[in-house]
C-alpha cells in the first residue's frame, strides 16, 4: 500500500455520512418523542436512530446493485464513527470509549436483526413487540408501539422506492413523522 492510499477515502464514505445524517434528522423529529412518549434521553434517541438507520441499511443491503451493500457498510461505519466522537465529546475516557462503542454496536445489531425479521415476517405484531421491548423497555404508552411500527413500515416502503443512484449520491428522503403519526 502506498503512502497516498492510506489517506484516500473509501468510495462511499461521504455518501455514508450524508445518509446517516438524514437518518439521524428523521429520528430526532420532535413529533416522535411528543406523540409517542419516547423518552428524550440518550437511550431514547439511540433507539430511534437505531430504528431509522436499520431501515436504511436493510434497504441498501437488499439492493441488487453491488453498490447497495457497500453503501450499507458505509452508513454503518458513519454511525459508529459518530458514536465514538459523541462519547468522547460527552467526556468518556479514551480507555472506555472502545467498550462503550462495542456495547452500542451489540445493541444496534440485535435491534437491526429483530426489526428486519419483523418487517420480513407476516406477523404484524412482531415489529410493535420489538419496539415496545427496546424503545420503552416494555413500559410503552398505550398504542405507541403499534403507531411507531406503522411509521417504520411506511418509512421502509418509502426507502424501498428510492433509486440507488440517489442513495449513492448521498440523497435519501424520509417521510415527515408528523404526517405519518396522524395517519397511524
Amino acid at each position: 500500500m502506498g503512502l497516498l492510499a492510506m489517506f484516500r477515502r473509501r468510495p462511499h464514505e461521504r455518501a455514508g455520512f450524508e445518509l446517516y445524517g438524514a437518518a439521524v434528522a428523521a429520528a430526532r423529529e420532535p413529533a416522535l418523542f411528543a406523540a409517542l412518549g419516547v423518552p428524550d434521553t440518550v437511550e431514547g434517541r439511540f433507539d430511534l436512530i437505531s430504528l431509522h438507520v436499520a431501515l436504511l441499511i436493510r434497504r441498501l443491503r437488499k439492493d441488487p446493485d453491488a453498490r447497495g451493500p457497500a453503501l450499507a457498510q458505509a452508513v454503518f461505519d458513519a454511525m459508529f464513527s459518530d458514536m465514538d466522537q459523541s462519547l468522547r465529546e460527552m467526556g468518556v475516557g479514551d480507555l472506555s470509549v472502545g467498550k462503550r462503542v462495542r456495547q452500542a454496536w451489540e445493541a444496534f445489531h440485535g435491534r437491526a436483526l429483530a426489526y428486519e425479521a419483523a418487517l420480513d415476517s407476516a406477523d404484524d405484531n412482531a415489529l410493535a413487540e420489538g419496539l415496545a421491548r427496546n424503545v420503552w423497555r416494555g413500559d410503552a404508552p398505550g398504542g405507541a408501539p403499534e403507531r411507531l411500527s406503522a411509521v417504520a413500515r411506511a418509512q421502509a416502503a418509502h426507502l424501498g422506492a428510492q433509486g440507488i443512484a440517489d442513495l449513492v449520491a448521498g440523497r435519501v428522503g424520509y417521510l415527515p413523522a408528523e404526517g405519518l403519526l396522524r395517519d397511524a
